[in-house]
């Protein structure tokens, strides 16, 4: 007789935990910014603005990274926020200080000036229209300084316009305790998506160990932007110059985690984009 899986405790049901593991990748976020900045400036970023931050995870590891870094994160849903405060803020300890969490509309905050601002997660595709977007670019504008670079990700291919499901399996992922979650499903859904207006519904669904599920724990109504769409409002919203970061493959199809500047790119099933904008 097949024996029952043991419960999940509740503590390893939060949906923001399991969202960090199955979603987030900061260091690697981190460290591409870092490296373009560099590239680009010819010095350390210090002041990084993370515009909707949810939990403030990438904040608080950039904090964590030179004493002199800063962190202002920005996002308009105070529990999430809050959320963020006590499972990454308050772990500082006396470096808290160094990490502001801002509840408001990403458009309405632009002091003080980053060196580095970032959209990560597609969260700017909330904006469905061309002007809605270009408004936020050129308040993320405002918000840095004048040698400031944007950088956002964005994803797209063949399967990105069409109804389906991405499931995978969450073997390691921890809280920010360290303290091991019990390896649970991920699964990403485009339930809905309009070629006429580009518009798309996702949800994000969780599968725990012991069988259960969260079903739509999250739920995102966007616009799916083309690289050249925000090429071209980025210019619009008065940044000089716009670079477009795309990783490679391995032999076996999977993406190698090396993000190379671009000037073409062959169409695949499925890619992710760094898109940085340079004032």
């Amino acid at each position: 007789m097949k024996r029952k899986p043991a419960s999940v405790p509740a503590k390893f049901r939060d949906k923001h935990l399991l969202y960090e593991g199955a979603v987030q990748e900061v260091d690697a976020d981190l460290d591409f910014m870092q490296r373009v900045f560099r590239k680009h400036r010819g010095r350390p970023p210090r002041i990084l603005r993370e515009d909707f931050c949810g939990t403030a995870k990438l904040s608080a590891a950039w904090v964590g990274r030179h004493r002199a870094n800063q962190a202002i994160g920005v996002d308009n849903h105070a529990p999430t926020l809050a959320w963020g405060e006590r499972w990454h803020r308050s772990k500082l300890g006396p470096h808290a200080n160094r990490m502001t969490l801002i509840c408001d509309d990403v458009r309405s905050v632009s002091q003080p000036r980053a060196d580095l601002l970032c959209a990560y997660n597609f969260s700017y595709s909330l904006f469905q229209t061309r002007e809605g977007l270009r408004d936020y670019f050129r308040h993320a504008s405002v918000g840095l300084k004048r040698d400031g670079i944007l950088v956002m990700d964005a994803f797209g291919g063949i399967s990105s316009v069409q109804r389906n499901k991405e499931t995978r399996s969450i073997p390691h992922a921890t809280t920010p305790e360290g303290e091991p979650i019990p390896t649970y499903i991920y699964e990403w859904e485009h339930r809905h998506f309009d070629v006429i207006n580009n518009h798309l519904i996702a949800d994000i669904h969780f599968e725990l160990a012991d069988g259960s599920r969260i079903e739509r724990a999250f739920t995102y109504d966007w616009r799916l932007w083309s690289l050249p769409e925000l090429r071209e409002i980025l210019l619009e919203a008065g940044f000089r110059m716009v670079e477009i970061y795309i990783h490679g493959w391995e032999k076996n199809g999977e993406a190698d985690g090396i993000y190379r500047l671009r000037k073409t790119f062959d169409n695949e099933d499925g890619w992710i984009a760094y898109v940085v904008g340079i004032r």
